[in-house]
């Protein structure tokens, strides 16, 4: 922690850290990696994102892919299985929506 001087009465002035660990982490050291992933943490949670927007549903999609990404044993497997069933999915509508264009067409 950094001081500025002789402060009222000349005790020192100590400055809190930027950001997060001034409000709600105080007396955490903001250099330790473990206090920095808890501040990244809240962050995520407390970040409200437009629900039923194109902008929403795509931060929901790259939370999910860094999620995926962090995750590891049964629950990364899950995440792919999740990911091939969607791309499975858009596929299956793709390949229909090209047969019944074709089939109009014809």
């Amino acid at each position: 922690m950094s001081v500025t001087g002789p402060g009222p009465g000349g005790a020192q002035d100590a400055i809190p850290p930027p950001g997060r660990f001034s409000e709600d982490l105080v007396g955490l050291d903001p250099d330790d990696p473990d206090a920095q992933a808890f501040a990244a943490h809240l962050d995520r949670i407390e970040t409200s994102r437009p629900g039923f927007t194109v902008e929403g549903y795509l931060a929901n999609v790259g939370e999910f892919a860094r999620s995926a990404n962090r995750a590891a044993g049964l629950r990364r497997l899950i995440a792919v299985g999740v990911v091939v069933l969607l791309l499975l999915g858009v596929l299956y509508a793709l390949s229909d929506a090209i047969v019944a264009m074709f089939s109009i067409l014809l």
